[in-house]
């Protein structure tokens, strides 16, 4: 019997890290939902609903700040955590954007597979990153 996976769905435009960091959650034992092209991420995650969208932030034509902001004005899908992914957004004035824009966490790249499974863990256990 299998148990019940959590749904995670990853957004990027970058194919092939998205194809790593699938692969990395899928042997870690979740459903992923795969987004490349961010004019579908709120349709998308509205559609699956899922436990977690981790998100990168340097994307066009939509920033994953903009595409935060959406999806928190977007019932069902308002409250779903979000895990932001970035090598670009990591300075102090950074941070506040994220929280204006409702970003629960950011995991910087380039990382190491744990830190970004540790991020989710702890989303899905509810704890409250700064």
């Amino acid at each position: 019997m299998e148990m019940d996976r959590k749904k995670i769905m990853i957004v990027d435009d970058d194919h092939e890290f998205l194809d790593e960091l699938n692969d990395l959650l899928e042997a870690s034992g979740y459903e992923v939902v795969e987004v490349t092209d961010n004019s579908k991420v709120v349709a998308t995650a509205a559609a699956e609903k899922p436990a977690i969208i981790v998100i990168d932030l340097k994307m066009s034509p939509k920033t994953g700040f903009q595409l935060s902001e959406e999806i928190r004005k977007t019932p069902p899908i308002e409250d779903t955590p979000i895990i932001a992914m970035s090598a670009y957004f990591t300075r102090e004035e950074d941070r506040l954007l994220r929280q204006i824009c409702g970003i629960n966490t950011q995991v910087n790249k380039p990382f190491n597979p744990l830190d970004i499974i540790a991020a989710i863990e702890r989303e899905l256990d509810g704890e409250k990153e700064g």
